[in-house]
């Protein structure tokens, strides 16, 4: 762990079904037709819902993403500066199918209070040219902790700390991924390292991926 710091949980207590319907309900949403999809297209002003143009290091990422706020609605700064008081409130934009699933909107808010944590659904569709294109580029995540639940597709790489060597990490059935962000390597001052990543595609498979986000706030 000290050459990679990224570790998968097994036994962990989450019901195999729940992670099954997110997954269905997933590819449910993405099968739509794009302009469907962009009925809740993130911009400027509401930074959550679906997008399909994000880039890693100025190149375009080979996927697709629906991003959502676990508290909703959630008050972030309203900017950087440390004298401005002023708050921003985001909300989720939830398409009318499938996600809604009959559940009132708040069901898990209580479950969380005082983060601004987010989770994201990702696909990445077969690519043509793998070679040429990544699902996403190398990059470290800013915040604390990453959770990940990708499926037997695969293509998470992490770059080895000593030598910067990419490592696949092999699907683990039911496994969840943790990966260490900025703020816990700032946090253990050093003590956890922020491992940099990518996601490779695949020329004839789609490859779908649960991420959670916690976020919190890092200083």
């Amino acid at each position: 762990m000290q050459e990679i710091w990224v570790f998968q949980v097994i036994n962990h207590g989450v019901p195999l079904e729940l992670r099954q319907k997110t997954e269905k309900v997933a590819k449910e949403f993405f099968d739509q037709s794009l302009e469907e999809k962009r009925k809740v297209k993130r911009n400027e002003v509401d930074p959550m819902g679906y997008y399909d143009s994000e880039h890693t290091k100025n190149v375009r990422d080979w996927k697709e993403v629906f991003d959502y706020l676990v508290l909703d609605p959630t008050l972030i700064p309203a900017s950087a500066d440390p004298d401005d008081k002023e708050l921003r409130t985001l909300t989720n934009q939830w398409p009318q199918y499938p996600l809604n699933s009959g559940l009132p909107a708040d069901r898990l808010n209580g479950y969380f209070k005082d983060q601004i944590s987010f989770a994201r659904l990702n696909h990445y569709p077969p690519c043509p040219a793998p070679h040429l294109a990544l699902g996403v580029g190398r990059h470290k995540d800013g915040g604390a902790l990453t959770v990940l639940a990708q499926d037997e597709v695969g293509g998470l790489e992490i770059a080895r700390r000593a030598d910067g060597e990419w490592v696949p990490v092999k699907p683990i059935p039911d496994a969840f991924i943790i990966n260490i962000g900025n703020c816990m390597q700032v946090w253990s001052n050093d003590l956890y390292w922020s491992a940099e990543h990518r996601v490779v595609v695949n020329s004839e498979k789609e490859r779908n991926c649960q991420e959670y986000t916690i976020e919190n706030v890092c200083i």
